[in-house]
Formats: C-alpha cells, sequence, structure tokens
C-alpha cells in the first residue's frame, strides 16, 4: 500500500453552495440586505450562502469498526514507528514502538480485560493525563468489545460520580493512584465499577497484572470480541465540558470515528503524512485530541504524548513536530511571551513592527498579493531576529498549526502565518466527533473556521445557528430527552451562531445562548466584542453582561502569568491568590491599561454592542467548576460564582 493510502475508496470532492432566503440572521448577525429591490429592471442583490455541503472522499462500509483502522495500518507497515514513549524522567531518552508492537500490547491488555470479565457492550472508563497508556487502553478496550467512558484527570470526585450514575461502567482505568482513588470514589457512590480500578502507573492492580492473564483468552476468542461491533455500535460516551450547562453524555458510533479519521486523512494529505511526527498534549478525554490520535495513527504519522505542558518547549525542541493541534490560548500566549521577552530586551518597539510586518505578509499570502520589496525587506530582517527563533522554539519543522477548540482571532493566525507557521483553524464540537469544518492547505482564511470537511454539511438558521449534518454527527445523548431539543429536520443544533462568507468558509459569531436582550429591547452578541478584548495578553476571558439591564458591562477575567509580569514591571503589588471563586481586583493602573483595550474593542462594535462599565477579576483557572479542561470558561458558572462583582456594575 502506498504512503498515507487508505483501503477505503476515494472520490472527488463536489461543493454545494446554495442561497437561502432573508431573515432575522442578518439583521443578528450584521449581514448585508438581500430583499430584492422591487421595480423594472431591478438587479437583485447577492444573498447570503445558508448552506453547503462537501461528499465524502472515502466509501467506510467496508471497514468493520474502528479496530480496523489499526489492523489495517499493521498490515501494511508493522515496522513503521507509530509512537515515541517518554521515559519516567524528563532526562530519559524516548522509546519507539512500531505499529506491530503498539498492536500487540493492544491485544495483550485486551485479552487481559476478557478474562477479567469485561463483556461486550460493557463502559470502561479511563482517567489518566495525556500518555501512551491511555492510547493503548482505548484501543484494548474496543477490541475487547466494550464502549470507551473519558474522564478528565482534573474532574472531582463529584463530576465522576455523575459520569458513572449516568455510563455504568464495569471497569475503571486510571493514570495514577490518585486517579484510582477518585475513580474508586466516584464508582462506589454511583454503584458501579464491580470490577473494580487499575493503574497505568506499576502497582498491584496496574494494567501489568491485567495483562498477566492474557493467556486465558485465545486469539480466535480475542477476533469475535473485536469484531463483535460493527459502524453504528457505540464507541465512547463522552460527556460534554458544560459551558452553559450541565454536562451531556453523547453517543459517538464507530462510523462516527471511521467516518471521521479517513476523510480527514485524505482531505490533509499534505499535513498528515508518513514522515511527519506530532506531539499531542492536549487532554485525550477531549474528543478532538482523540480523534487526532486515531487519523494519526491509521495514516502513519508518529505521535509523541506530554502530560507536563511545563515541558513543552524542551520536548518541542526535541522531538521537533511537522504539525501541532493547539487550543487559540497556546498561540496567544505564545504572542504575548515573545513580545514581553522583546520588552525586557528594549526591544519592543521592534517586535511591535515585526508583528506588522508579519501580519501583512500573511495577509498578502492569504489574498494571493506579491509583497513589494519593502515588505519583502522588512521580513528578511525580522525573520532573523524574531521569526526564526520563535519557529526554533516549536521544533523548527511545524509545516502547520491547527487551532480548535475556540474561536482564534483573526490577526493572530496571520502573524503565525507571516512568520512562517500557518495555523489552519477548525471548528467542530464533541456531537460532531471534532471538526466539522476546517481551513485546507491552500484555502486558509483568517477569521473563518473553514468549509465543511469530507462526508459535512452545515446549514445557517434563520436565527442564525450553525446546523450540521454528516459523518461525524452523533447517534443522540444516552438520555433521550435530549435529543428532542438538539436536532431539527435532520441537522444537530449546534447552539453556535455564524455565518457562511462568499467563499462559503463559517464565520463564528457566539453562542445561541450567550445573545443578551437588555432592557431597552437592544439584542446583542457579545462574541466580536469578547474576542477583541480577549486578544489582549492580560486578559484570559471577558464576558459581557447586561441581560435585562439598561447598559452592558462586563468582567475581565485575568492571566494570572502575564498580571503577574506586568505587576512587576510597574511596581504593584498584587493581593494574594485565592483558591477557588473569584474576586474583583482594584488598582488604578492597571484599570488604566484595561480601559484602553474596552475603549479600542468598543471602536470595533455598533454603539448598541459598547461595554459602558467593566470589572477588573481574577479567578483561579485551575478550578474546573469555572473552566472547561480545553481553557474555555464556564459563563453560567462565573456569573452565578461573581454575583456581588456584577451587583456593583449597576449600582
Amino acid at each position: 500500500m502506498a504512503p498515507n493510502e487508505h483501503r477505503g475508496r476515494y472520490r472527488t470532492a463536489r461543493f454545494d453552495a446554495r442561497n437561502g432566503i432573508p431573515d432575522a440572521a442578518g439583521w443578528l448577525l450584521g449581514h448585508p440586505a438581500t430583499t430584492p429591490v422591487p421595480g423594472a429592471g431591478a438587479t437583485p442583490e447577492r444573498r447570503p450562502m445558508r448552506e453547503r455541503s462537501t461528499d465524502p472522499l472515502v466509501e467506510i462500509d467496508e471497514y468493520r469498526n474502528v479496530t480496523d483502522l489499526l489492523i489495517q495500518r499493521a498490515a501494511a507497515a508493522a515496522d513503521h514507528i507509530a509512537f515515541d514513549v517518554a521515559g519516567e524522567h524528563a532526562d530519559e531518552p524516548w522509546r519507539p514502538v512500531t505499529t506491530m508492537e503498539f498492536l500487540r500490547e493492544v491485544r495483550s491488555l485486551a485479552k487481559g480485560l476478557m478474562a477479567h470479565g469485561v463483556a461486550v457492550g460493557d463502559a470502561v472508563a479511563i482517567m489518566a493525563p495525556t500518555r501512551y497508556e491511555w492510547a493503548v487502553s482505548d484501543l484494548a478496550a474496543w477490541f475487547a468489545g466494550a464502549v470507551v467512558v473519558p474522564v478528565y484527570e482534573t474532574s472531582s470526585v463529584d463530576q465522576v460520580t455523575a459520569i458513572a450514575r449516568d455510563a455504568a461502567p464495569r471497569l475503571g482505568i486510571a493514570g495514577s493512584s490518585a486517579h484510582a482513588e477518585a475513580l474508586s470514589r466516584g464508582f462506589a457512590a454511583a454503584g458501579a465499577g464491580a470490577l473494580g480500578v487499575w493503574t497505568m502507573d506499576e502497582g498491584e492492580r496496574s494494567l501489568t497484572a491485567l495483562r498477566e492473564r492474557a493467556g486465558e483468552v485465545d486469539d480466535e476468542e480475542l477476533e469475535s470480541r473485536r469484531t463483535a461491533a460493527d459502524l453504528d455500535t457505540p464507541a465512547t460516551y463522552v460527556y460534554t465540558s458544560g459551558t452553559t450547562g450541565e454536562p451531556k453524555g453523547a453517543i459517538l458510533t464507530h462510523r462516527n470515528f471511521v467516518g471521521q479519521v479517513l476523510n480527514i486523512a485524505a482531505a490533509y494529505r499534505e499535513v498528515v503524512r508518513e514522515d511527519g511526527n506530532t506531539v499531542i498534549f492536549l487532554p485525550l478525554a477531549h474528543v478532538l485530541a482523540r480523534g487526532l490520535q486515531l487519523i494519526c495513527l491509521a495514516s502513519g504519522m508518529r505521535i509523541a504524548h506530554l502530560a507536563d505542558t511545563s515541558r513543552v518547549v524542551g520536548v518541542l525542541e526535541d522531538r521537533r513536530p511537522t504539525f501541532l493541534v493547539v487550543v487559540p490560548r497556546v498561540l496567544e500566549k505564545i504572542r504575548a511571551a515573545a513580545g514581553a521577552k522583546a520588552q525586557a530586551k528594549r526591544l519592543g518597539g521592534l517586535w511591535r513592527a515585526a508583528e506588522r510586518t508579519a501580519i501583512s505578509w500573511g495577509r498578502a499570502e492569504e489574498t494571493g498579493v506579491t509583497p513589494g520589496p519593502l515588505l519583502r525587506a522588512r521580513r528578511a530582517l525580522f525573520d532573523r531576529l524574531f521569526y526564526r527563533r520563535l519557529r526554533a522554539l516549536m521544533g523548527g519543522r511545524l509545516a502547520y498549526i491547527l487551532s480548535g477548540g475556540a474561536t482564534l482571532d483573526a490577526e493572530v493566525a496571520l502573524l503565525f502565518r507571516g512568520m512562517g507557521a500557518p495555523v489552519v483553524e477548525g471548528y467542530g464540537l464533541t456531537e460532531t466527533t471534532a471538526p466539522l469544518t476546517g481551513n485546507l492547505p491552500g484555502d486558509i482564511r483568517a477569521g473563518t473556521v473553514g468549509i465543511p470537511l469530507p462526508g459535512s454539511t452545515v446549514r445557517i438558521a434563520e436565527d442564525g445557528e450553525i446546523l450540521a449534518r454528516g459523518v461525524g454527527v452523533f447517534a443522540g445523548y444516552r438520555d433521550p430527552s435530549h435529543d428532542a431539543e438538539a436536532f431539527v429536520d435532520g441537522f444537530f443544533r449546534t447552539g453556535d451562531l455564524g455565518r457562511l462568507d462568499e467563499h462559503g468558509h463559517l464565520v463564528l459569531a457566539g453562542r445561541v445562548k450567550d445573545v443578551i436582550v437588555t432592557s431597552g429591547g437592544k439584542t446583542v452578541v457579545p462574541h466580536a466584542w469578547e474576542q477583541a478584548v480577549e486578544s489582549d495578553p492580560l486578559v484570559a476571558h471577558a464576558i459581557m453582561v447586561g441581560e435585562g439591564r439598561p447598559y452592558l458591562s462586563a468582567l475581565l477575567v485575568l492571566d494570572p502569568e502575564p498580571l503577574a509580569a506586568w505587576a512587576t514591571a510597574h511596581g504593584v503589588a498584587l493581593p494574594p491568590a485565592r483558591p477557588g471563586g473569584i474576586g474583583a481586583l482594584r488598582d488604578s493602573a492597571l484599570q488604566d491599561r484595561l480601559q484602553r483595550v474596552v475603549d479600542a474593542a468598543n471602536l470595533r462594535v455598533s454603539r448598541a454592542e459598547q461595554v459602558r462599565r467593566f470589572t477588573i477579576v481574577v479567578a483561579d483557572l485551575d478550578d474546573t467548576r469555572l473552566v472547561t479542561p480545553t481553557m474555555k470558561i464556564k459563563r453560567r458558572a462565573l456569573l452565578a460564582e461573581g454575583t456581588d462583582v456584577l451587583a456593583d456594575l449597576y449600582r
């Protein structure tokens, strides 16, 4: 089999763009008027695109389930290095693992799970940091015919209990003894986990101990279990992170995963390739990281895992990835850190000029304009001073960075493109099995999250909500009562607002539930204003408020690291951090600094969308009650915690 070639049958992509009818969405999202002018000879204005589809590139019906991805890859490239496994200590060398070695480990653990009593359809919970053993456990559970239930390693016992009550796992796999304790307590409270909890770390009840029972199960029995599930069998129950409400258990099938893995790999052959490699440091409990891992495994892209993000710079320099998946905040932090370092060396002015140059270069590349001699000269200068050093910090070989999980500011995307590390922004949800849309190499448009990926359709509803249909869209929630509001006309209601631009690229515009109606009846979508404020390195999260109020206000949640650096530089003594909850931070210099940020954001929106007052707050951004594992704020939880702070804004 040729490199990057799957056994599925490829088809040529066909893009289907359909115009819709004018409605309230244009008013809500700022679309131009689309109603034709009546009268003889009147020329109708161009209507906004309302739906776009992309045909699948790969037929998947010949696949039995997700495990076929590994079986076929091992048959095609048994000796290819699939993983680099970190040692227990930072100074230990990485251990290469071939595809066949990985398959043997998966089969051995699957037999151990079966010998211990895991039956077809049983739920197996995995609670661990991002590490190689997560991948082994995930595939082993599928080989044993089980359904995988990922649990974020930061989850509290109460959160584990809630998941266990709904999913009823029979067995748990934990990363460490601390994770095992959380699983055990949650299982006990929920009356689940009859087969106990086993750890990835060595010990009496470790995965090694489970593997010792592999001899009790023969290969024929294992193969029968591996092939028990078909494409429409549930593969996993994934619990949403709950930014706007209580988590829900989404049922993702083997068809969802196989369809996404093969079609996305086909669409991104330039990125996902056998001679490439990546470092995964997003939580594997998140469907984006898990989907990425399967795509790389099926396509031969070498994978290294990293749980300790404090080591990320050293690991990137060592592993030298060709491709990375990050959340937008990571890119914003890199930009802020570069600026702070330049400022410390009294090169702040030069760095700001370098930023402007990179953005101009990125915009020229995007629009196909040939840069003039002055821009070329400036970029060459700043490449020597800044850009190549930043690329070196990321390993020096990055061809692309994929950003997902939240909206990335267009200026940041252009900046990294201009510095030689183009960002491919995509969009998806747990319920769409990760990416639903994505920019493609050669067609990257900053400020958009791309076109529907192969096998997917995006439709914009009359109220501006993004609707989705396709191979990745889930089978429904564990609680069927949640399904009634989740679907309309065969489309999944994402809960996000957006529009399709003139090129058919999706532009996000916020959450449906975040729309604010003031006491004066003005309807405001806060996304644009919040994103503008969050582009400042000091601001981790901006939350506009004003529902039923006479004017708009905001809470600005500061990022602890840039805040500490700013305080040191300006001789400001910060109050001690308080664990949990939020608190107002009152400092006149800081207030003036952020007032300028707010004023600039106000200039980017209409008068009705401008914020009149704001309060600076500090919060424990490690508190899972307030922040999701992918660094998104839980708006309702924050507002509930900050009742007193909010009240001050309207006194």
